[in-house]
């Protein structure tokens, strides 16, 4: 019977996946969605996942969302996945940030930044209006765009502005050949090293950071910090192969940069600075960047004995802030737990009935 029992699961799992596949594709007489049309027109979608997934790989990301129907945190699953199946070859150079070359550069402290303001493609100044160009297969406005100088390159950070008077908090540099620490590799420890913390949150779902982040501006961590800068461009990634000792340009990335800053840092032996919040992610993702920069601002003073609020826990933050494990561990309550009810169903059933004689004693004790 066990067997019959295995058997017909696996045929019903079987079937569910044949129904599933028949639902991703939808109705038939509509074309079928490409994968390089996910890429090009869901690039935001996209940049997501690759950052979450920790892997960049735009038509891999694009892959995932098609066969996740649009379901990010699984396409960041289906990634995530596929990513522990590479071989790990070695560890690329640190990105220079400040090399980046800029398509879009603002900051809302500095209103005449060194190097400018760069809009750039932003929602931030749409009307939230529906465009029903878009439902007739418009494409980009007719109208002629004037051709626009690209910005200076490379442009300096926020950062290396501010360091020339020591006006922001900084980080030493580890001291001998320590490496940095592999969240893929390893797992998290407490007490977490920025190294660890930026990587959670790195690979954190966005909503979840964005929450934490919206609760500290709210007063549940104290933190209301300024966008110092926030960058979108490309960068390039440099490896040092073994049989040639130099380093060789890889790769180009896109990447979102943000510094937070707020007033609070310095002490007895520091005089009084900036504290900073880093956010840096893969392709253009301003909101996630945003709201790392901003947790990452309020767990810095969880290190100075300041933490008060959840944003500032940071075992409750990083421990939380991965969606993979999050869904696994909800989603998980729909397989079968069969015994467990059982169990509980056995234990409500004595619980009322020892309930009942106690009732009954006592009404019987009353006449």
């Amino acid at each position: 019977m066990a067997y019959v029992a295995v058997k017909g699961g696996e045929a019903a799992i079987s079937n569910a996946h044949r129904w599933l596949a028949e639902d991703r594709r939808g109705d038939p007489s509509v074309p079928e969605l490409g994968v390089d049309q996910v890429r090009e027109q869901l690039s935001l979608a996209v940049d997501r996942v690759m950052s979450e997934g920790s892997c960049y790989d735009r038509d891999l990301a694009a892959l995932a969302i098609k066969q996740a129907r649009g379901d990010l945190p699984e396409a960041i699953f289906l990634m995530r996945a596929y990513r522990t199946t590479l071989p790990r070859l070695g560890y690329s150079q640190p990105v220079e940030t400040g090399e980046m070359a800029v398509r879009r550069r603002i900051s809302a402290a500095f209103k005449d930044i060194p190097g400018g303001q760069v809009l750039g493609p932003t929602f931030d100044y749409t009307h939230r209006l529906l465009d029903f160009t878009l439902a007739a297969d418009g494409g980009l406005p007719a109208e002629a765009v004037e051709a626009v100088e690209p910005p200076p390159h490379p442009m300096a950070t926020v950062a290396s502005i501010f360091n020339r008077e020591g006006l922001l908090q900084t980080d030493l540099p580890s001291g001998g050949d320590a490496e940095p620490f592999d969240l893929t590799r390893e797992p998290m420890a407490f007490p977490a090293g920025r190294d660890q913390r930026l990587q959670a949150l790195a690979r954190g779902d966005e909503g979840f950071l964005l929450s934490l982040a919206y609760s500290s501006q709210r007063g549940w961590g104290n933190t209301h910090p300024l966008c110092a800068e926030i960058r979108v461009g490309e960068t390039a990634v440099e490896f040092v192969p073994d049989e040639l000792g130099f380093p060789i340009e890889i790769a180009e990335l896109t990447l979102t940069e943000c510094h937070m800053i707020s007033t609070g840092a310095g002490g007895m032996e520091t005089a009084p600075q900036f504290a900073a919040g880093y956010g840096l992610t893969f392709g253009h993702n301003e909101r996630k960047a945003m709201s790392m920069a901003i947790v990452d601002r309020a767990l810095r003073d969880a290190e100075d004995g300041e933490a008060v609020a959840p944003v500032q826990d940071q075992e409750f933050v990083l421990y939380h802030s991965d969606n993979v494990e999050a869904s696994g561990f909800v989603q998980h309550l729909k397989l079968p737990h069969y015994v467990d009810f059982q169990a509980d169903l056995q234990l409500i059933r004595r619980l009322r009935q020892e309930w009942f004689d106690r009732e009954a004693a006592l009404k019987e004790a009353a006449e």
